[in-house]
């Protein structure tokens, strides 16, 4: 059976939205690994999902205080079965970014990562796939807001898909 996937960045709970889309918790019961890339604003939200999540992965971002920082880091690496999985809240300017997730991230398959609210997928020049799964509460400049779900068997991320998020 494959690992399924759930990507989420930038909640920003209770900021911009008071709490998660019950679309988004079914997402997270449906998945084998949550992986969350920062802006939960509260540990509030870190703790409902690591209580619901069967496996929960993520970092502190920038709209993040020091006890999200103390308990999450700003990096997280994890192996999801034989894929390589780095996370973190900011990349820098899109122009440059492949190369420089290359240069910062080697021996990595899979980069997740969050703060721009802008849903990204591309490859970089040694191979590794950057993903930005946007933001399921904050649109921002995006016509809806999102999520990305995958799935993993062995070292291969297929069924890569951006979900709406149904208002």
């Amino acid at each position: 059976m494959p690992t399924r996937l759930l990507l989420l960045s930038d909640t920003h709970v209770p900021g911009r939205a008071r709490a998660l889309p019950e679309q988004v918790w079914r997402a997270v019961d449906a998945a084998d690994v949550v992986v969350h890339a920062g802006d939960w604003t509260t540990p509030d939200l870190l703790d409902a999902l690591d209580a619901r999540a069967a496996r929960l992965v993520g970092v502190a971002g920038n709209n993040d205080g020091p006890e999200l920082h103390a308990r999450l880091g700003e990096v997280a690496r994890v192996e999801v079965e034989d894929l390589r999985v780095a996370v973190v809240h900011e990349t820098g300017p899109k122009q440059g970014r492949e190369r420089r997730a290359d240069a910062a991230f080697p021996e990595t398959d899979l980069l997740v990562f969050g703060h721009s609210h802008v849903p990204w997928d591309t490859v970089s020049p040694a191979g590794m796939r950057l993903l930005n799964p946007g933001s399921p509460t904050d649109r921002r400049r995006q016509p809806v807001c999102t999520y990305v779900t995958a799935t993993v068997t062995g070292n291969r991320l297929d069924d890569v898909r951006l979900v709406p998020v149904g208002r």
